[in-house]
């Protein structure tokens, strides 16, 4: 008797493919990117894609970088500057959304209204990456300089790469009523002041999703026509959630829908692929391994195991699995959300403490 699963290959099913496979589960079937070593790899996306370029370089590929700071700044001022963990200094772009208005802002077709954000001591920082500049800017006309620079740089990333990596990483995001611009952290956890009036919740659906990623990538190819890109999904859980749910409901939740987008737009758009790195950290056969204590953040040696499996994929690279040494200054977004978790935390504790008395 014949059927249509009778001759697929061993990659189909769960026993020959994920159980019987072990640490050298490869979960990437089909076309998949083919990654030369002097191919330029422009990378943007969450707090986990910053470990990508890092590996890249050490295994002798290209990461592409065109903002790079001043030669007599210190390294370890500048990596607290933002400098060198994405392309250009742009910081986390966790959603679609913000992705998509970095490329119009880059290009002059979307200017938001609010234009900074002031912090405690009168300083002032840049609404859309409020953390890469310790201390502040001195002036709105400092600020104003420093973003032309900036988004300068994004433009010579997005017209000279030959690979776009994008690692999705939120659905959940706040915007500004006004205009819609879409800001990487909540306004008043580091920076500006939160207005119930000003901003909104926005938790992204798949469908916002793809047409976002597909307009984002159609932009880039009319400068850029030749562009490859690889998306894939962050592994790392929500903080917190601003949806009213469960935070680990609304983790999964938002996890799905950019999964679910990415593979439409693959199905959809040419030179397009994705890479599993959410399957490979969180899937049955990791067994939780990869994750440290806090269930949230990948060890180094989770962050190893995926970037040895996407050398093997785009370039049959086998390279060792030893970690490289973490990033020296904790990502400053992540810092300062969780900074802000831990005082709620913390005032929540009092609370039921004054309830109790």
């Amino acid at each position: 008797m014949t059927h249509p699963y009778a001759d697929l290959p061993d990659h189909a099913f769960w026993r020959r493919a994920v159980a019987e496979t072990g640490a050298e589960l490869l979960p990437v079937a089909g076309e998949f990117l083919r990654l030369a070593p002097e191919d330029r790899v422009m990378t943007a996306g969450s707090c986990f894609a910053q470990h990508v370029g890092r590996y890249l370089e050490v295994a002798g590929f290209t990461f592409l970088q065109t903002e790079r700071p001043h030669p007599v700044i210190l390294p370890e001022v500048a990596e607290q500057a933002g400098y060198g963990r994405f392309t250009a200094r742009y910081g986390n772009v966790y959603t679609s959304l913000q992705l998509l208005q970095l490329i119009e802002r880059a290009y002059g077709r979307f200017e938001p209204r609010e234009a900074a954000w002031q912090i405690a001591d009168g300083r002032l920082v840049d609404p859309f990456r409020p953390t890469i500049q310790p201390g502040g800017f001195g002036s709105e006309e400092e600020l104003r300089e420093d973003r032309a620079r900036h988004l300068a740089c994004v433009r010579a990333a997005l017209e000279t790469a030959d690979v776009f990596a994008f690692t999705l990483g939120l659905t959940e995001t706040w915007v500004a009523r006004a205009d819609g611009a879409a800001f990487p952290i909540c306004p008043g956890i580091a920076g500006g002041r939160f207005d119930p009036a000003a901003h909104a919740f926005r938790n992204l659906r798949a469908g916002e999703v793809r047409a976002q990623l597909e307009q984002a990538i159609e932009l880039l190819r009319t400068t850029n026509p030749r562009l490859r890109v690889v998306l894939t999904v962050s592994p790392v859980p929500l903080t917190a959630t601003a949806s009213g749910h469960h935070v680990l409901a609304a983790s999964t939740y938002s996890k799905s829908v950019l999964r679910v987008a990415a593979q439409e737009v693959v199905e959809t758009l040419d030179d397009v692929f994705y890479f599993p790195s959410y399957e490979l950290v969180t899937g049955p056969q990791a067994g939780g391994r990869w994750f440290a204590p806090n269930l949230r953040e990948v060890t180094s040696e989770g962050v190893a195991h995926v970037m040895s499996a996407f050398l093997r994929a785009a370039a049959d690279r086998v390279i060792t699995r030893s970690p490289l040494p973490a990033i020296r200054t904790p990502d400053p977004t992540q810092a300062a959300i969780a900074g802000w978790v831990e005082a709620m935390c913390d005032e929540a504790l009092l609370d039921r403490a004054g309830d109790a008395g």
